[in-house]
This record gives structure tokens, C-alpha cells and sequence, in this order.
């Protein structure tokens, strides 16, 4: 885990620059934002953390964060020689330790957000006796830092605070005592570019609508003034919450079939749960005012919560956090108009947002989102990517200082945010918008189904996330849906989704195309894509582990639960079809398709009617089904061909580390290989064969899938005119003869030549 020799000296050479940044900055916040940003990538730290001394006060103050919460930010302090950070800085030696929590001088912060924080580095920031602060690296994994670290960060601080002492003379030139006091304040930066992490792709354009840094303030100021209101408030005020939450969730219901009955469920159950009303009534009973009493009701559960060694316990701290802010608002007078108005379109910039309130901003219009923390799995980028909002992660918690309206432009697919883009960046990404309205508007003009030049037949069907999206599937003349992910229900709450709430999801499907093929793929959990409510401590590589299939046939009621809701839901389909996920040996297809079967049995048992036929496929995405193809052809109805996982277990690369990013090539011979041999078994046995990963609509490779009998290619369905139009420009004998070329080739470098993209080794 400790960084190599290379990384520290491009730390130092790196923090050379520091003085030019200063040089061309009038805001002492954006230089040490940047540094943060700067010194946790060098080091590869989760989190880095620079506090001051603040004089007057005699405290250190925490004056910038890349990691921890942002509303930390000048809140959180110590006085010299306390907790470890006032420690170094008392000492002036630096400090490491793998272990912090157990160090007889660590120093809590609930405010900070770094529970789950190990590895701690610190070092003074001095200019010979003059202390000026504590430059502090920490990590989730213990014993991440070691001599060579504290050696680099050391020089880094010693850098630093050259650039510090010189910041306080430029920013005090002409200001005076004033200008010096005035160092610290907020200040609005001169952002133009910010560069982040794209959590959520799309563009969109729109005025700043800032959602602030102290989003829960509400609920952690105990010092400001309060009515009392007695027992009538606080139940007037519980009525109004349970009208709120009701009302929201009736609106994406509409909007977001999936989402009904699922998201506020856990909201629901605290108020409705006894005990937790009886806490806060006890506590008015005793004299406290109903806000305190909330107050405290909440600071007991989360306390409880947040000491759970389980993720998914832990997480549950964030919906008990949303109840209470609701409740404190509707007991604050004026302030639960105020907090809940949001204006209509724009861009949201908000340093912590829970997913209710991204349901929220989406059913008022805002058009993007920018947050300051966040992780690319969290349940509000999946949440976003879902509803096609772009969101972007950045780690200059300057941008909630951005003044209201400012216009703003949002990069979700590079994880750029521009700060008043002039033309030059606008019409770029107004002609990318210009260019996607075209391509929908197409879909009204594509063809009932699709045919190369010499008369080949393809089809093309749809892949689906939400039901949202069938309407366009159904716009651009998808023969069907080739793939349901139907993780979404699963993703988006706190426990798992009935058998009936299920039904009622796959029911609408079903409906929207009842005499075409859909196809619904059993839940896909793990990997990326983690269930909240599920603990899945322990697993060091969850792209390895109990995920998809084999989480199902480990938790058989809850795959008896999907399975039924389906076939109940495909009664009266005329080709509904069953995928199980990363299937890797005939005995795990065997025993999830003998749990159809016993579901059948069941459910006829039971008198409830069912879809007795449906096909039952498989994807193959694995290389151990690769090798087995043959036998699998035998028994499986259909096969699709999972490309993203395949490309990645095949030749063993993460696609999302960039540090391997570049070995993730699908055009790669071991990978075009693999996929004519299952076309080819596919063929033998008359089972049909599809591609539902990203090579189904890359042009550089649809020639290739055709060329190895492929017919049949699912993709999402905005990208269907585009393929359509290549295919009717195709000839498949050519497009055969293209293939067997390529097959012919052994090096990466000359398929890459050969099919025109750029090599990436």
C-alpha cells in the first residue's frame, strides 16, 4: 500500500508549483483546497487535511479537506498538544500510527466523518519556531504510511509553509490588519475549471442552486432559540412529515414505478415505530422542548447505529439524519417552507445528499448535481445514473461558495464542472445535446425491424434499467427488451423487495410489450453494485465474490421471491425469458433452473396463475462457461453475452482502476476468439445468441458480431438509430470475410490497425 519512490518525487516536484498557484490566486481557500487534492493523489490517501493555527483563538482550525465531511471545514478545532493533530503541532515531530483509534492521544470528531479511518500521518507546518499548522494524510487500511512518507510529507509541509507565510504577506498587501483577520473567511473563488470524478454521465447546463455544506445543521444547533409547543406541536409536527413523505413518494411513484413503496421506508417504520415516538414524548414529558427532544431521540439511535460493526446497519445513521432534519423543520416555525423550496431547474452543488433528496431535485427539474463527497457506488450515483442526471464528485469543497445563479455547465461523462463557461465551452456540448435530440427524433423514422444490404436479418432489442425507458424502447422500435436489470428495487432501499412489490414492477413491463420478447435478468447483486442492507464485510475483492447467482442460490427465499413475481407477472406474455447472471458451471444452471421448476409447482399448488412455459437462458460472461459452451448449448434456451465482464475476467483487468484501464481491450484476439465460439455453438444447437454488453453498438465492432453469426444484439435504446442505419449498410458476406481476418490475427496491434481504433497497450 505505501507509495513508491517515483510517486514522492513527483510529490515534490509537484508541490514546486504551489507558489505560481498562489501567485495567481486572490483566495487563500482555493491554494489550500488544491494542495489537499494535491498531496492525497501523490500519496494515495483517502483522505488529506490541512489545519491552522488560528492565533486569536489559540486553536488549531481545520481549514481544508479532500475526504472528510466538508461541513467540517472550520468547525472542527483543538487547542495545542490536544488529540494527535495538536500533538505534532505541540511537538513539532511528526507522528504515524497504522492503528489511530487506539492511540491513548486520538481525539474524536464526530463531525469529521472518519470512522472508518485507520492510518493516520501527520506533520507540523512550521517556518523555523513559528508554528503555523498540521498537514494530515489518513487511510480506511492500517499500516498504509511508512518512513518513506513521513519523508515526503515532511518536505511537502516544509514547502508549504514557505507558501503559507508568503500567502498571509500577498493577501494582506494594501489590506492592512484588516486583510490579515479577514485571511480565513469565506470568500467566493475564481473557479473556472473544476476537474472530478464522473459518477453519473450526461451534460447539462443551468444556474448554480446552492444546497450548502450544513445541510443537518438543524439538527446538531442546540443553541438556538426554540418554542416550546408541548405535546400538540410535536404530533402536529409528525402528522405533517408522515403528509410529506406520503406526498413524495406518491410523486415518483408516477414518475419512478420502482421506487413505489421502497425508498421511505425506513422513515416510515421510525415513526410509526413506538418506541421511537415514546422516546421524544418521555423526553417532552420531562420539560424538554420538542426539538430537543428530537434531537436527542435521534442522537441515541444514531449513536447505536454508527457503533454497529455492520455496513449496512451503519448506513441506516443517513435515514435516521433525513427523519429528524424533517421533523426539526416542521417543528421550527418558517423554516420547513424555506428548507424544502428548491427552485425549479438548474444545477444542484450540495456537500452531503441523502437519496430522498435527489428524488426531490429530480422531481423539481434540476437538471445536475455536483457534491464535494461521495463514493461512484453510493445508492445516489446509481440513483443518478438511473434517472439520467448527470452527477460529478469533486474534491474543491469551493464550489459551495459559488454565489447563487452563477451559470454553470456539468460534464458527467469526463467529471469536469465549468464555472461560467463562455461560448467556446458551451457550443460544444450544445451540439453533443443538439446531436442525442436528433438521434431520438429519429427513432419516429427507423424501421419495424432491421435488415443488412443483402437481405440478412438482425434484431435489435432493448436493454432496460427502469420503466421509465420502455417508451423509448418502444420509439425506437426495439423487437423486444433483451435485457431487465432488476436490481433497481433492490438497490434504492433498506431491505429486500416482496414478491408482490415485484410483481407489481414486472407486471408494467410485461404490459408495455405483451407480444414481444423480455427478457428479465435475476438480481445482480455484488461487485459494483452493493445492497445496503446486505453486510458484505470481509470480501477483499467483491468482483470475486458472493455476487449474482451465487448470492441468489445462497439466499434461496429471496430468489424464490423474484422468480415468483415473474412468472406470475408473465402470465399472458407470449416470450418471456428468464437470465441468470455469471453462471459458470452446468450444476449452478441446473439447480437456479430446478428452482423455476419448484416455483411452478408451488405457485400451482397454491392456485395462482403463472407463465408455464418460459424460456430460461443464461449470460456468458465467465471463462469457465466458455469452455463448457458446447455442453451449456445443450441445455440452455438462450444465451447473452455479458461483453463488459467477459473482456474483464477474461483477461483480468478492472476497467474502473485507471491504472489498468488501458488492458481493458474488447478487440482484443483471446476475446473476438471467444465470442465465435459461442456463436458457433449457438448455431449448432439453434439457440439464439445476443450481445447486451457496450460492444453491441460500438461501429468498430458490429461487422465482427455479425461476421460470427450473430443476430440478434441488445443495446440501450438511444443508440438503435445509429446501429440500425450501420446494418443497412452492411453486407454480411463481407462482413464474414471481415471476421475471418480478424480471427486469422494473434497480436492486439493488428486488429487494432485493422479495425481503425487506437491501441492501448
Amino acid at each position: 500500500m505505501q507509495t513508491g519512490y517515483a510517486d514522492h518525487l513527483n510529490l515534490l516536484c509537484d508541490m514546486g508549483e504551489l507558489i505560481s498557484v498562489l501567485r495567481d490566486s486572490d483566495d487563500i481557500h482555493m491554494f489550500l483546497d488544491q494542495t489537499v487534492a494535491l498531496v492525497a493523489r501523490h500519496l494515495k490517501a483517502q483522505v488529506c487535511s490541512i489545519y491552522l493555527y488560528d492565533e486569536s483563538a489559540e486553536r488549531l482550525v481545520l481549514r481544508a479537506t479532500m475526504g472528510l465531511r466538508a461541513e467540517a471545514v472550520g468547525v472542527v478545532s483543538m487547542a495545542a498538544g490536544e488529540g494527535l493533530v495538536g500533538r505534532v503541532f505541540d511537538s513539532l515531530q511528526p507522528l504515524c500510527t497504522g492503528e489511530c483509534r487506539i492511540h491513548p492521544d486520538y481525539l474524536y470528531f464526530s463531525e469529521a466523518g472518519e470512522d472508518q479511518l485507520l492510518s493516520f500521518l501527520a506533520v507540523p507546518i512550521h517556518r523555523g519556531a513559528v508554528r503555523i499548522g498540521v498537514l494530515v494524510v489518513q487511510h480506511e487500511q492500517a499500516d498504509s504510511f511508512g518512513d518513506m512518507d513521513v519523508r515526503a510529507l515532511r518536505a511537502t509541509a516544509s514547502q508549504l509553509g514557505s507558501a503559507l507565510e508568503n500567502a498571509r504577506l500577498l493577501l494582506s498587501l494594501g489590506g492592512g490588519a484588516e486583510g490579515s483577520a479577514g485571511l480565513f473567511q469565506a470568500r467566493t473563488p475564481s473557479l473556472s475549471l473544476v476537474r472530478g470524478k464522473a459518477a453519473s454521465p450526461g451534460c447539462a447546463m443551468g444556474p448554480a442552486l446552492i444546497l450548502g455544506m450544513h445541510r443537518c445543521d438543524i439538527l446538531r444547533d442546540e443553541a438556538e432559540p426554540e418554542r416550546s409547543g408541548g405535546m400538540a406541536c410535536f404530533h402536529a409536527a409528525l402528522d405533517k412529515t408522515l403528509a410529506e413523505l406520503n406526498a413524495l413518494q406518491e410523486r415518483f411513484a408516477r414518475r419512478l414505478p420502482e421506487s413505489a413503496s421502497l425508498i421511505f421506508t425506513a422513515h416510515f417504520m421510525m415513526l410509526k415505530d413506538p418506541s421511537f415516538r415514546r422516546r421524544i414524548e418521555e423526553k417532552i414529558n420531562l420539560g424538554l422542548s420538542p426539538m430537543a427532544a428530537v434531537r436527542a431521540a435521534a442522537g441515541h439511535y444514531i449513536a447505536i447505529f454508527a457503533s454497529s460493526s455492520h455496513a449496512y446497519i451503519r448506513e441506516k445513521v443517513s435515514d435516521i439524519e433525513d427523519l429528524a432534519c424533517r421533523l426539526l423543520r416542521n417543528l421550527k416555525p418558517g423554516e420547513g417552507k424555506d428548507a424544502e423550496g428548491v427552485k425549479n431547474g438548474g444545477i444542484a452543488l450540495a456537500g452531503e445528499l441523502f437519496p430522498s433528496d435527489v428524488l426531490k431535485l429530480v422531481s423539481e427539474d434540476v437538471t445536475g448535481i455536483v457534491l464535494v463527497s461521495g463514493g461512484l457506488t453510493s445508492h445516489v450515483a446509481i440513483l443518478c445514473r438511473s434517472l439520467q442526471i448527470p452527477l460529478v464528485i469533486v474534491e474543491e469543497s469551493g464550489v459551495l461558495r459559488i454565489p447563487e445563479g452563477t451559470p454553470l455547465l456539468v460534464d458527467g461523462a469526463a467529471g469536469n464542472l465549468y464555472v461560467r463557461p463562455d461560448d467556446s465551452i458551451r457550443e460544444p456540448f450544445v451540439r453533443t445535446q443538439a446531436a442525442w435530440s436528433a438521434a431520438e427524433s429519429f427513432t419516429g423514422t427507423m424501421s419495424e425491424s432491421t435488415w443488412s444490404r443483402d437481405g440478412g436479418r438482425v434484431r435489435l432489442f432493448a436493454n432496460i434499467n427502469l420503466l421509465s425507458e420502455v417508451p423509448l424502447a418502444i420509439r425506437s422500435r426495439a423487437e423486444g427488451i433483451g435485457l431487465y436489470r432488476s436490481e433497481f428495487p433492490f438497490l434504492i432501499r433498506s431491505a429486500f423487495p416482496t414478491e408482490t412489490e415485484q410483481y407489481q414492477v414486472y407486471r408494467r413491463l410485461f404490459a408495455a410489450m405483451p407480444d414481444r420478447v423480455v427478457t428479465i435478468r435475476t438480481l445482480d447483486a455484488g461487485g459494483e453494485k452493493v445492497l445496503s442492507h446486505v453486510d458484505s464485510a470481509g470480501e477483499s475483492n467483491p468482483e470475486l465474490g458472493l455476487r449474482s447467482i451465487r448470492f441468489s442460490l445462497l439466499h434461496r427465499d429471496v430468489f424464490e421471491a423474484q422468480i415468483r413475481a415473474i412468472l406470475r407477472a408473465a402470465e399472458g406474455s407470449v416470450c418471456p425469458r428468464i437470465m441468470f447472471p455469471m453462471i459458470s458451471s452446468l450444476d449452478e444452471f441446473r439447480e437456479a433452473r430446478s428452482i423455476v421448476y419448484d416455483c411452478m409447482t408451488a405457485l400451482e399448488k397454491e392456485g395462482i396463475s403463472y407463465h408455464s412455459a418460459p424460456q430460461i437462458g443464461m449470460m456468458v460472461e465467465l471463462p469457465a462457461a466458455l469452455e463448457l459452451i458446447e455442453d451449456f448449448a445443450e441445455e440452455a434456451d438462450f444465451f447473452s453475452i455479458g461483453t463488459n465482464d467477459l473482456v474483464q475476467y477474461m483477461l483480468a483487468v478492472d476497467r474502473s482502476n485507471p491504472r489498468v484501464a488501458h488492458y481493458y481491450q474488447p478487440w482484443h484476439p483471446s476475446v473476438l476468439r471467444a465470442l465465435a465460439r459461442i456463436g458457433k455453438a449457438g448455431r449448432a444447437a439453434g439457440v439464439d445468441v445476443s450481445v447486451c454488453g457496450e460492444m453491441a453498438h460500438e461501429p468498430a465492432l458490429i461487422p465482427f458480431l455479425l461476421g460470427v453469426g450473430i443476430r440478434t444484439l441488445s443495446l440501450d435504446p438511444q443508440f438503435m438509430p445509429a446501429v440500425q442505419q450501420q446494418i443497412q449498410t452492411m453486407d454480411l458476406r463481407e462482413a464474414e470475410e471481415h471476421a475471418r481476418e480478424l480471427l486469422g490475427m494473434s497480436s492486439i496491434a493488428s486488429v487494432a490497425s485493422y479495425i481503425g481504433v487506437e491501441k492501448r497497450a
